[in-house]
């Protein structure tokens, strides 16, 4: 399994505006984080519409975090241009297995998903921009 190049350019526009800890505009932000204008500013929209990062338009307009670093995880990130994670395609929808109610897998695939879930909500982008902060978690290696 592999993340797609979509989530991994989300994950590093939100990281380049953590570090940045200021209005960008998408130019710079594409520029930074080597990721093509157009597929910037998909992201950024997506990034928007879940309110993770706010748009300022005009003159002086640009992107920036919409809230704290320390409350955006790498889940929040990567649900925002993939949806909820589910390890299976059988967890996405509600009803669409006939086999769910008697299949011995699905248990299986809802735990793995619950873990990868709660792991992907232990990264911060603040304790994984500025690992030495006092305020943010330590990164394991």
């Amino acid at each position: 399994m592999r993340m797609t190049l979509e989530a991994d350019y989300a994950v590093r526009i939100v990281e380049c505006l953590t570090l940045q800890g200021k209005r960008c505009d998408a130019s710079s932000i594409s520029e930074q984080t080597d990721v093509p204008l157009r597929f910037s500013l998909k992201i950024l929209r997506k990034l928007v519409q879940e309110g993770l990062v706010v748009s300022y338009k005009g003159a002086r307009g640009g992107y920036c975090l919409a809230r704290p670093a320390s409350e955006i995880t790498l889940r929040h990130v990567l649900e925002a241009v993939e949806g909820p994670y589910v390890f299976s395609r059988c967890q996405r929808d509600e009803g669409a297995c006939p086999r769910t109610a008697t299949c011995r897998i699905s248990p299986i695939y809802a735990k793995i998903s619950k873990t990868v879930r709660e792991s992907l909500d232990a990264y911060s982008f603040e304790a994984i921009c500025f690992p030495g902060k006092k305020d943010s978690a330590e990164i394991e290696s």
